[in-house]
């Protein structure tokens, strides 16, 4: 099975698109996740620049943060048909909301479907503080609910919400049920008491990266046991104020684009060995 490697957007904003692609094309990344403006003619233009320097495209939904309950599925709509007009490999949604009835949910999520049936682009949903999928122990209900659900897996948010490394017997339960509906995961390592450690190399967290290691390697050990070619991986440690920063001064703690190079040649050693 081919594990390809896709950098985030997110913390090289301030970059021109041809800078950013530039230097992710010189790091090694097979592609780039991200979201696309909604103006078509900016949307063209940025998806031609990643065909120019042979980068394969995630697209990213994460926009309807503040979108209300009235306008939320139009907005969603809205948003993903603009990612899936160009085509990307995949869409990974930041979908619903945690304070949504588990019934509005499986509307949003159904919406999902039909968006995907009638572009013909796969949407996975990533595991996400504040979505439908914010907490380990809600997932159940729309596991049964939802046979055909497929997850972008980012456990860090669930460890933070259950204050946890998730190693209580019902919540590794819970997580053998997710493992087969995951098809892209976001490399990040996150703890008790926060989203992102401040750095994947320190020692004190050797124990945190193992926990997360663990799980990869359940999700990569399903994908080759049912047939898939492919398994995508985004390292996606971010910016602040994911990264702890010095007070007053703000300056990082850690070099955010080194912390997921970092995790993309550990990954790519351990998997390719």
């Amino acid at each position: 099975m081919n594990i390809q490697f896709f950098c985030p957007r997110w913390g090289s904003e301030s970059l021109p698109y041809e800078a950013f692609f530039e230097n992710v094309k010189t790091a090694g990344y097979d592609g780039v996740e991200m979201s696309l403006p909604l103006d078509e003619d900016e949307r063209d233009e940025i998806a031609g620049l990643m065909q120019q320097y042979k980068l394969e495209f995630i697209a990213q939904h994460w926009e309807c943060i503040l979108s209300p309950t009235e306008t939320y599925e139009a907005d969603y709509d809205k948003y993903l048909r603009n990612l899936a007009a160009v085509k990307p490999l995949f869409i990974n949604s930041q979908s619903g909301k945690d304070y949504f009835s588990q019934e509005h949910n499986v509307q949003i999520l159904k919406l999902a479907d039909k968006i995907a049936e009638e572009t013909g682009v796969e949407i996975v949903h990533e595991t996400h503080r504040g979505k439908f999928s914010y907490a380990i122990d809600t997932m159940p209900y729309y596991l049964k609910t939802l046979p055909g659900l497929r997850l972008c897996a980012d456990f860090s948010h669930w460890c933070v919400v259950s204050e946890s490394l998730l190693e209580a017997p019902e919540q590794e339960a819970m997580l053998k049920e997710v493992y087969p509906r995951v098809d892209h995961i976001h490399a990040r390592i996150g703890f008790q008491q926060a989203p992102q450690v401040s750095e994947p190399k320190a020692p004190e967290f050797q124990e945190t990266l193992h926990r997360h290691l663990v799980w990869w390697d359940e999700i990569i050990k399903l994908k080759k046991e049912q047939g898939a070619k492919v398994l995508t991986v985004t390292p996606e440690f971010g910016p602040a104020p994911y990264m702890p920063q010095l007070p007053f001064v703000k300056e990082p703690l850690t070099n955010q684009w080194e912390a997921n190079l970092y995790m993309m040649g550990l990954l790519r050693e351990r998997y390719q060995a």
